[in-house]
């Protein structure tokens, strides 16, 4: 049973954003203080978080929620199930086709969790920074 009525459910999922996350900031301050350049959204398949055109480097900041992360932060929801079931596993299903494509076309994919970003930080910031430096 779900705690909040259908009218404020409603409302806070209106204010979760696909753009300019927290995790996604953390990630982009950190690349640009040590020097690496990049773009924002570009118009790739799966729209990217950030790439790095030099490199050919597609990094999605993804949420573990959102993009079904086997993690301990994930967890199905427990009202609506049927719905958000295919939800979440279109949204996973979706992101495989897009990595398959972009890698198709000479991208490499990198992916940086939400949990990641939470748990140990400094290890996924390097991770992400020595993928633009290869």
């Amino acid at each position: 049973m779900d705690r909040l009525d259908h009218k404020h459910r409603s409302w806070n999922m209106s204010r979760v954003h696909g753009k300019n996350t927290k995790p996604e900031l953390i990630v982009r301050k950190y690349l640009y203080a040590n020097g690496v350049r990049y773009r924002l959204h570009a118009k790739l398949p799966g729209r990217p978080d950030i790439i790095v055109r030099k490199k050919k480097l597609a990094i999605f900041v993804n949420g573990c929620f959102w993009h079904a992360h086997d993690c301990k932060r994930f967890s199905w929801p427990q009202t609506n199930v049927e719905f958000w079931k295919d939800k979440i596993e279109s949204n996973a299903a979706r992101d495989n086709k897009n990595y398959a494509q972009l890698k198709a076309e000479g991208w490499r994919v990198f992916v940086i969790w939400q949990c990641q970003i939470k748990n140990d930080i400094d290890t996924a910031l390097e991770e992400v920074l020595n993928e633009c430096h290869v």
